[in-house]
């Protein structure tokens, strides 16, 4: 262990530089991206009034998400829906995507999705009542994402963006907007959604019983950032946490220690060494739900002093997790987000992770 922590320890030095280097370029990308999503939203909120413009910031902007250098989740806000409350148990309509009534039942929700019917707010435009969206009461992300790819198509040629942005061929239940940045080219995956800020889903189970970390404080304020219902699939709408994600992430080190040194540079060896490339396999999500669970296995400040020794434990936990295929979302801990990942892909990480951890050393490009 004593020559793993030297060599981990001496590779840091290179590790931080590079940190602090896509920081840099990351920040430039972001702006540049900004602008693009900008004059996009907001041309497509002129075109319908139920889709909300991004505004570009100056500091962290909670709408769009670096997957990886060049794969970024644009959460586009919904308007027109609030006073959200949890839907009462019933027997579903099932339908298809026309209208027609099914002899039998579509698919149920899994763990991270629900359906969503108008009559769960208490205030609603109008036009989330029209057959565009609605079937029979419900609102379906399908018809939702149908309607956004028009308006997507109408506004990249509005906007004028010659040569820079692009549509790229939509496959499942998404939407795909490439973009040419001065140092590479960003994949945008556009996705509408429902905000819901003030309530927390019955969904999410947590925190779990016994345990110590986060404090009870910070449990207070991470549910009060709510959740997101994202346009996913074509009848269930898909749970998201990413406020309260990003808030955890920034609260991580209220007792000191190196958690999030630890993970900038898991995410850096990530994304240069064990799964690099467009699409990953592995994604910065990934990496953030296995510290929030090896933080909540290991809650105290002693626990993340030495950087040598904690990097290794999050390596290893990354590695069983890749191995297995199996890993737990960290707020709805019944659905394994590694579900439907490419099997061959996530093999050939376990090779790569598994012999750092026989050499553990940091060396990046």
């Amino acid at each position: 262990m004593d020559t793993y922590k030297v060599s981990v320890e001496v590779g840091l030095i290179t590790g931080t530089n590079q940190v602090d280097l896509r920081r840099q370029l990351i920040s430039q990308t972001v702006e540049e991206v900004q602008k693009v999503v900008q004059c996009l939203t907001t041309e497509i909120s002129h075109q319908d009034i139920r889709f909300q413009a991004i505004s570009c910031s100056d500091t962290y902007n909670g709408n769009i998400k670096v997957l990886a250098p060049s794969h970024f989740l644009i959460t586009v806000p919904v308007k027109g829906l609030a006073g959200y409350r949890e839907a009462k148990k019933r027997h579903w309509r099932y339908y298809t995507l026309q209208g027609a009534r099914l002899p039998i039942p579509v698919q149920s929700p899994e763990d991270l999705q629900q359906w969503l019917e108008v009559e769960q707010f208490m205030k609603s435009l109008w036009q989330w009542h029209e057959a565009d969206v609605n079937i029979e009461g419900d609102i379906v992300p399908a018809k939702v994402l149908r309607v956004f790819q028009k308006l997507v198509e109408n506004a990249i040629r509005t906007c004028h963006f010659p040569g820079k942005v692009s549509m790229l061929d939509s496959y499942g239940s998404m939407v795909w907007v490439a973009v040419e940045t001065t140092t590479c080219q960003v994949e945008l995956e556009l996705v509408p959604t429902v905000e819901i800020p003030t309530s927390w889903s019955a969904k999410a189970q947590w925190p779990r019983c016994l345990k110590r970390w986060p404090s009870p404080e910070t449990v207070e304020c991470i549910k009060s950032f709510g959740f997101n219902l994202l346009a996913h699939s074509n009848y269930h709408w898909q749970l998201s946490f990413c406020r309260a994600e990003q808030a955890l992430l920034e609260l991580l080190d209220e007792d000191g220690g190196c958690r999030r040194k630890c993970f900038k540079v898991m995410r850096l060896m990530k994304e240069n060494v064990w799964c690099p490339g467009k699409r990953p396999v592995l994604t910065s999500h990934h990496l953030q739900t296995v510290l929030f669970w090896t933080c909540e296995k290991y809650p105290h400040s002693k626990d993340w002093q030495v950087f040598s020794k904690s990097f290794l434990r999050l390596v290893q936990k990354l590695h069983k997790c890749v191995s297995q295929h199996f890993l737990k979302h960290y707020f709805v801990q019944k659905s394994n987000i590694l579900r439907y990942a490419n099997s061959a892909e996530l093999d050939a990480v376990a090779q790569k992770l598994a012999a750092f951890l026989k050499n553990p050393q940091i060396s990046l490009p």
